[in-house]
């Protein structure tokens, strides 16, 4: 049975860092793009950084509100995905799901694409 568990979410103040991560399992993930989109409250799921696989180049994209400020990365010996989320905002706040595909690279950015999800982590970023 393949799984994605992601962990590390939690309750941060503005301008704080926190980092996230995806463990997968009942498969290799080598040949995936490993993605983590975000849904806020009232608010359609969103793309937020993805890294392509490594037979692909292993190229990394991000969502123009957070680049610069995240930072993905992937293990593969270990089928993990992480996710440095710094100087965060409270526009940030969301339910962060991890998801793996193999998307073209026109498509990277679609939820829908992504075979594979987890069951998604909380982050809130408040005073």
């Amino acid at each position: 049975q393949v799984q994605l568990v992601e962990s590390g979410g939690g309750l941060v103040q503005p301008g704080d860092s926190l980092s996230l991560s995806c463990a997968g399992s009942g498969r290799t993930f080598a040949d995936y793009t490993m993605a983590w989109f975000r849904q806020a409250p009232g608010k359609e799921r969103e793309f937020v950084a993805a890294s392509g696989s490594r037979s692909k180049g292993g190229n990394t994209y991000y969502a123009d509100s957070v680049k610069g400020r995240f930072a993905i990365s992937r293990d593969g010996t270990k089928n993990t995905v992480f996710l440095q989320m710094n100087s965060l905002k409270p526009e940030d706040t969301a339910v962060y799901y991890c998801a793996a595909g193999q998307p073209i690279l026109s498509a990277l950015r679609m939820s829908s694409i992504y075979r594979f999800w987890g069951q998604g982590t909380q982050v809130t970023v408040s005073t």
